[in-house]
């Protein structure tokens, strides 16, 4: 775990080629241009390994991946991108649903990387990446699901507290203003202890270091342009694409890719019995459940969670592992001629 004055800096000086924004002796900062800034960070790992691409979850960004990453790169390649509305990368324009973050994703698969990654996905970033698996199946090596956004079984419930919480968010007119009310009158540091309480079964596992990373985190979400809106926009998404949970359902019944799900026994989000209905569904996805965790084990349990998947990536996953084993590139910048610039965002 880096210190915070290590994490990449937002921006690039004007002139900088995307892929040559370095910050820091263990992340890279860059910028895809993708119709808008796309914040992208590469964690590092051997030059040729197997790529591993982070897909975090709703209201989260790359630091969500600060303490699992360190863990993987000795032998894999770990990047981890910012949906649209999220982290550093803001809306601009751009619609910050699920679909629409599906499909930034898959332009990011399809025009930045020259190898279809293993995709690792928490919560939303898991439902996108179930999606993307299975609509473009090309463009995906493997999955690798921690606590993500499923269809549940009949009769499974989230907790009755982040019940409440969503359906605030689809009264009209108001999710935004109680956010920005919120942020307003707690501080940052507040905000995170906040969302570790309801994401972790115990928060005290988390290193002050990581809360530090995430309190930095919170404050740039305050200078992303249209923060709060895009975050009520995919939340909205999330519960409705539950709801009407057909084509998800049908998805995670026949995507080909070989698959690991871990899931938390603690999750208020997403109940465990999620986990337990795919499990009957997909026999040959291995499915660990691991007891006393929340929604984020990658921060609440990270040594944890990178043993699971190393092992993983040794045994059943070992033909994704084939398939994302050459070099991640940006093809802009062995180009030489389309390198772009990074806006302003955060500080």
């Amino acid at each position: 775990m880096t210190s915070p004055d290590s994490l990449p800096h937002p921006a690039a000086p004007a002139g900088t080629p995307a892929a040559a924004t370095a910050a820091g002796d263990t992340h890279r900062s860059s910028w895809a241009q993708l119709d808008g800034p796309v914040h992208v960070v590469d964690f590092g790992g051997p030059s040729g390994a197997p790529l591993l691409l982070c897909v975090h979850g709703l209201g989260g960004s790359w630091l969500n991946w600060l303490l699992l990453a360190p863990l993987l790169t000795p032998r894999y390649r770990v990047m981890a991108v910012d949906l649209a509305g999220h982290g550093r990368t803001p809306a601009a324009g751009r619609g910050t649903d699920v679909q629409a973050n599906r499909r930034l994703l898959d332009r990011f698969l399809t025009e930045v990387l020259d190898v279809p990654p293993i995709l690792i996905g928490n919560s939303m970033g898991g439902m996108i990446s179930v999606m993307q698996a299975s609509l473009r199946p090309a463009s995906v090596a493997g999955m690798i699901l921690v606590d993500p956004a499923l269809p549940r079984p009949r009769g499974v419930w989230p907790d009755p507290e982040i019940t409440r919480l969503f359906a605030g968010l689809f009264v009209p007119h108001l999710g935004a203003t109680v956010m920005a009310r919120r942020r307003a009158r707690r501080s940052p540091r507040e905000l995170v202890d906040d969302n570790l309480r309801r994401l972790c079964a115990d928060p005290g596992r988390v290193p002050e270091p990581a809360v530090v990373a995430l309190e930095r985190g919170q404050r740039e979400r305050g200078d992303l342009p249209g923060a709060d809106h895009a975050f009520v926009g995919a939340a909205r998404s999330v519960v409705w694409s539950l709801l009407h949970a057909g084509p998800l359902a049908h998805m995670v019944r026949t995507v080909p890719q070989p698959t690991l799900m871990l899931h938390g026994t603690a999750d208020r989000l997403i109940p465990v019995g999620v986990a337990h209905h795919v499990a009957a569904q997909r026999p040959d996805w291995r499915v660990e459940i691991l007891e006393g965790l929340g929604h984020i084990p990658m921060i609440e349990a990270p040594d944890r969670t990178a043993r699971l998947i190393i092992d993983w990536l040794g045994r059943e996953g070992q033909p994704a592992v084939d398939r994302a084993h050459r070099v991640a590139t940006a093809r802009a910048t062995a180009a030489r001629g389309g390198t772009t610039t990074a806006p302003a965002v955060g500080s």
